[in-house]
């Protein structure tokens, strides 16, 4: 692998401690990657500092020419980046490449956002004086990002770090590095100033993170992950009493009313089911199916899922490549097994195979219980956990029964109807008649423990901005 070090300032930093990078589908190491600890976060805090303050200084329409051309060599690279998302994340090539073109599209989103700060002037009822507001940068922000989107969540919040003009550090997950250091020299190309973006991979984690978030500098936190971890990262930001952006942790319930056009609502379970492999706080994890067409939607799910293809992703006629670690593979099986050992029924899939990687099959179960923990926790898998209903309040009742609120799926043939299900879902996001709500001109996040703030869309621009009101007589 050709960028394993930590990029600080611009330059490439060795250091004598690494760590290993594992391809899941082979078991094998596919790199030793550099590991950043305190001293490292010092650097990368004052070089952001110090790029800062001309990068802020610079014209909208500069710092959107320097996105555009991001884009534009994104774009240009695709494939290669798919490749090395599927090296160290094992999805199949062609999830992957999607992935990356997902990625690219937020630099030439927020491009055309980084010119549309809009503030307002106006007259105050009372006085008369003039409200004039604007938006400023708010400060370096810290970037935590996952390993299920090595690529795009990546750019979900560094684009719009940079359109609003403000110095990031980004800490990519242990897991998957390897794509985001890889986009460092493309982003030098595109017109970044040195020290502006700074990357560091680290398996002290926590205390690299809790270290950054506790420096005077630092004003935004952007993370993705667990709840957990989030609530983690939100007692830290409390101290210094930073802008939290927190996309967390899902349990997306998808219902299937009797109505529901048959070929989408498969074609869009299968979408929001194992996009990503299921690897996913967006994923379908319940599945609520009208008792009436619910025999008939399980048969034909199951059809779709057991004729998919398992297998390393770098195959091109693979569809489905292992789960990202041993951890996640047996997590998912254990969901299985409970389900089943609590009265549900697998209709294909269900068993782990034999042999190297972290391979788990498209898993369809039936009947499966409250109970289950799979209804309660996300599965973070392929397995596709069916339930049915008779009673659409009941339906809505028993999605809305989660302490998480990121997405929701809705399936009617009544646009009236659906639209009223869709209002009464206590989600963030609802897809109807879809399997996929991700874009990045839409405010990407979720109610109660799924998150706070928003990525992509306006909104993504401003929570890397601080709104200043001057009161002005003249």
């Amino acid at each position: 692998m050709e960028y394993t070090d930590l990029y600080i300032n611009g330059t490439w930093q060795k250091t004598a401690d690494r760590f290993d990078v594992i391809n899941p589908a082979t078991e094998q190491v596919i790199a030793s990657v550099a590991s950043a600890d305190i001293a490292d976060a010092d650097a990368a805090l004052d070089a952001a500092e110090a790029a800062m303050a001309e990068w802020a200084a610079r014209t909208p329409r500069a710092r959107s020419e320097v996105l555009r051309k991001a884009w534009e060599l994104m774009t240009a690279r695709l494939d290669h980046f798919a490749h090395l998302i599927t090296l160290e994340n094992g999805k199949a090539g062609v999830d992957a490449r999607g992935e990356a073109a997902y990625a690219a599209e937020f630099f030439r989103w927020f491009a055309e956002e980084a010119v549309r700060a809009d503030g307002l002037i106006t007259h105050a009822p009372a006085s008369g004086a003039r409200i004039m507001v604007q938006h400023k940068p708010a400060g370096l922000a810290v970037l935590v990002t996952p390993w299920n989107y090595p690529a795009a969540m990546g750019t979900r919040k560094n684009a719009p770090a940079l359109a609003a003009g403000c110095g990031v550090i980004i800490k990519p997950a242990s897991e998957t590095p390897l794509t985001m250091l890889a986009l460092m020299p493309l982003l030098e190309e595109a017109g970044v100033p040195k020290g502006l973006v700074n990357v560091l991979p680290s398996k002290r984690t926590g205390a690299l993170v809790d270290h950054m978030l506790h420096d005077p500098r630092v004003r935004v936190v952007s993370f993705t992950g667990s709840t957990g971890v989030g609530r983690k990262l939100l007692k830290s930001a409390a101290d210094q009493v930073l802008k939290p952006a927190m996309e967390l942790g899902g349990n997306a319930p998808v219902v299937v009313m009797e109505d529901a056009d048959m070929d989408i609502a498969i074609e869009g379970t299968m979408l929001a089911k194992m996009r990503n492999l299921g690897e996913a706080c967006t994923a379908a994890n319940r599945i609520y199916v009208h008792a009436d067409i619910a025999e008939e939607f399980t048969r034909r799910l199951t059809e779709k899922m057991a004729a998919l293809k398992v297998g390393d992703g770098t195959d091109p006629s693979v569809d489905v490549g292992p789960l990202v670690n041993a951890d996640t593979r047996d997590k998912v099986a254990a969901f299985v097994a409970d389900a089943v050992a609590k009265g549900a029924k697998v209709e294909c899939g269900g068993v782990t195979p034999n042999g190297t990687g972290y391979f788990y099959p498209p898993t369809v179960l039936s009947g499966v219980p409250e109970t289950a923990d799979c209804v309660h926790d996300e599965i973070f898998g392929p397995v596709a956990a069916i339930q049915t209903f008779t009673d659409q309040e009941d339906a809505i009742r028993r999605a809305n029964d989660t302490e998480y609120g990121l997405v929701a799926y809705v399936f009617s043939g009544d646009f009236k109807r659906a639209l009223q299900v869709c209002e009464r879902l206590d989600y963030g996001m609802v897809g109807l008649n879809r399997g996929l709500v991700s874009d990045p001109a839409a405010p990407f996040g979720g109610t109660k423990q799924s998150g706070l703030g928003r990525e992509g869309g306006h909104e993504g621009m401003l929570e890397f901005m601080e709104t200043q009101y001057i009161s002005a007589s003249w």
